[in-house]
């Protein structure tokens, strides 16, 4: 048995194992956690009764701890860890130890996934090219998988709130306690949610409950926990109130948030309704590329000429760049980000070690605007709005770096693109052997023959362009007697075959237009970063109007409160906010200086109108009239922006699922249009010329 049979079956024994394994242990609990309600008592306890199971558990626990250890001794592994476990700490939240094992449960799965799944194709079809692209799909889809992990983890949490809502609700009706109805929720409601519900109680309960929610409010998965913290904390400080007509003040905080999240489980769940399976859709036609070349090359020989070729080359290569952004664009349709701004602390570590160096600064220097200039303060300014921990230098040493990768990227493209051509031009075989359908022995044979004889006589000509045909004719003569092939009076073609095989060997060099192309995917890739800012600035514009529904809420409970001032107002949104922290900081440290002047401020330089609106109302309140008459019509703004948010809602679903159709089908159709009409409608003419030729030399 050959090494690639055997290495194909331990693949598939092993994965047939672990997904064996993975379902068994699955069952396993699904019966622990069956008996322990039957019985009543408690998991320990059963975990007790099964000494095999717990041992079990011990030793994975055991083995999970110290597999974290040894990753934080390597760089590379310790980053990628460190990834994972950055993107479930928000929603799973937990002690250390547990934190460390559920992280290297999921790097085991995704590595797991990854590596079988490269070996396995690999395994099936041996090309580097075949490879490389496989490689890159399947880290792209690792990290889109993480990135599903954790949506679907978010949506989990979203339902968990709901419930946990209702449950604080019946708990507040019963004795009129925020901290005490929160921790008699917490006992009844899901692990996930009675984690932040645990910790919104101890810094409730705390002696610095501001300073121990400012803390929380930067770890909190969502706007909505958030929200809740934030009302609880105001009704603990000012006490609940009471209308006849319209209940308690915590109690419609509470409904107004349980309204925003079911307007997003709704959206949520109908996008992936609409979207579903268009992913596989745009990503089954990458492993078809092979198949169908095959297919082609072994039932139509012409078509070597074709798929071995620069132009099969390209086209294979922007086949695979439309499969994968297909794939990556129904994953960003899909997801979250939209809705999932926070507060950033990444540091642009390499930007600034490079950033070090003489050369990099003077290159910086030579790109980059000068400071004080209108567009040095544009980029600060578009930094600043995408809450970026990046200096203007720092983001050109990034965009330089980039332009100098897609150049060298580029280039080695295009260069290895002639070097297989010039490979493929000395051993393809003659275009006379070459018929439709498969080739029979002794034509294979024969074309072998002849395929070898033009490769001898090209290398002793020394694929020089200044070569006649009477020293090709020579040479011929030689290779032939050599190889014990006779011509006849095939020997004309034959030189023309090689002085035409010679003559596209010596055009394989670089094209103006290659050079520009390279140059052209060079400063796309320059441009690159800006064009993500000025993306995640649109993307903003949901999540700062989510922000100002939020402050609307709280000040709908504030205004109500007696001798309330704009500057408590102020304190308590800088408290809660996110994306207007920063505006709202400057506001209040000019406040004393003028009230008036500094709301001014403020409005002016936040451009969204509904925040516009709210500073205003502000405004209103600091000339002296009452903070409840500036905001009388709250309520009803409320509602409306409520119900412009959910048709938004429904418009920008209706024009998802459109264009998730148009992305998902592309693949499929490009696949069909470009990998199998075009190279047959090539093929075609190339066998029309031949049988003109053939036609000719009777």
């Amino acid at each position: 048995m050959e090494l690639n049979s055997v290495l194909l079956w331990v693949a598939l024994i092993s994965f047939l194992s672990f997904g064996a394994i993975y379902l068994i242990a699955l069952e396993l609990r699904r019966r622990e956690e069956k008996r322990a309600e039957k019985l009543g008592i408690s998991a320990a306890a059963v975990e007790a009764e099964l000494g095999i199971a717990s041992r079990l558990k011990a030793a994975s626990s055991s083995l999970l701890l110290r597999s974290y250890a040894l990753a934080m001794k390597f760089a590379p592994l310790r980053l990628y860890v460190l990834k994972v476990r950055s993107r479930i700490a928000l929603l799973r939240s937990s002690d250390e130890l547990i934190l460390r094992q559920q992280t290297m449960q999921l790097v085991y799965l995704l590595l797991s996934i990854s590596g079988l799944a490269v070996s396995l194709l690999t395994l099936i079809h041996p090309s580097v090219l075949f490879f490389i692209t496989t490689l890159i799909t399947v880290v792209v889809i690792h990290n889109l998988i993480l990135e599903g992990y954790v949506a679907r983890w978010e949506k989990k949490l979203l339902q968990q709130m709901l419930q946990w809502f209702s449950a604080v609700r019946h708990a507040y009706h019963s004795h009129e306690m925020v901290a005490d109805a929160i921790d008699e929720a917490n006992e009844t409601s899901g692990e996930e949610i009675a984690r932040h519900g645990g910790r919104i109680y101890e810094a409730l309960i705390s002696a610095e409950p501001d300073k121990e929610l400012d803390q929380y409010y930067e770890t909190a998965p969502n706007r909505f926990l958030r929200g809740f913290a934030a009302i609880s904390r105001l009704i603990m400080e000012y006490g609940d109130r009471k209308d006849e007509q319209a209940g308690s003040l915590y109690l419609r905080g509470i409904s107004s948030l349980a309204e925003e999240i079911q307007l997003e489980l709704i959206r949520r769940n109908k996008l992936d309704y609409l979207l579903k399976g268009l992913s596989l859709i745009a990503l089954i036609p990458i492993f078809f590329t092979k198949p169908i070349e095959l297919w082609a090359r072994s039932n139509f020989p012409l078509m070597d000429r074709f798929y071995l070729s620069k132009l099969g080359i390209a086209i294979h290569i922007t086949l695979f760049i439309i499969i994968l952004l297909s794939y990556i664009l129904l994953q960003k349709l899909r997801s979250e980000e939209a809705t999932a701004y926070r507060a950033s602390t990444e540091k642009a570590i390499w930007e600034a070690k490079a950033y070090r160096w003489k050369v990099v600064r003077a290159a910086v220097s030579w790109f980059s605007p000068a400071p004080g200039t209108l567009r040095y303060d544009h980029l600060a300014e578009l930094l600043k709005q995408t809450n970026q921990m990046l200096r203007v230098e720092l983001l050109q040493v990034r965009r330089l770096a980039l332009f100098l990768g897609c150049l060298l990227i580029a280039v080695s493209a295009i260069t290895w693109a002639h070097w297989k051509s010039k490979v493929w031009i000395i051993a393809e075989p003659p275009a006379s052997y070459v018929f439709l359908g498969t080739l029979s022995k002794e034509e294979k044979d024969a074309a072998r023959e002849m395929a070898e004889l033009d490769r001898q006589v090209l290398r002793s000509a020394g694929m020089s362009a200044s070569t006649d045909q009477a020293t090709v004719a020579a040479s011929i003569a030689t290779t032939a007697q050599d190889l014990g092939i006779e011509l006849n009076k095939e020997q004309a073609a034959t030189i023309q075959r090689i002085m035409d095989k010679l003559e596209r060997y010596q055009t394989e060099y670089w094209k103006w237009w290659e050079l520009l192309l390279a140059l052209l995917i060079a400063i796309a890739g320059y441009y690159g970063p800006l064009w993500t800012l000025q993306f995640q600035r649109r993307l903003r514009l949901t999540d700062m109007r989510h922000e100002v529904y939020q402050f609307q809420t709280m000040i709908l409970i504030l205004r109500d409160f007696e001798r309330i001032s704009v500057e408590v107002i102020l304190e308590w949104l800088y408290s809660y906010a996110v994306i207007f922290k920063v505006p709202l900081e400057k506001c209040l440290a000019h406040y004393d200086a003028g009230a008036e002047a500094a709301l001014h401020g403020l409005r002016n330089e936040i451009a969204l109108e509904e925040f516009q609106r709210l500073v205003e109302h502000l405004i209103q309140a600091e000339e002296k009239i009452a903070v409840r008459k500036a905001f009388d019509d709250l309520q009803s703004e409320m509602g409306f922006h409520f119900e412009r948010r959910r048709l938004d809602y429904e418009k920008d679903l209706d024009m998802k699922a459109e264009l998730g159709r148009m992305i998902g089908f592309l693949p499929m159709y490009s696949l069909i249009f470009a990998y199998l009409v075009i190279p047959l409608i090539w093929m075609s003419f190339k066998q029309m010329d031949v049988y003109f030729q053939q036609i000719q030399n009777l």
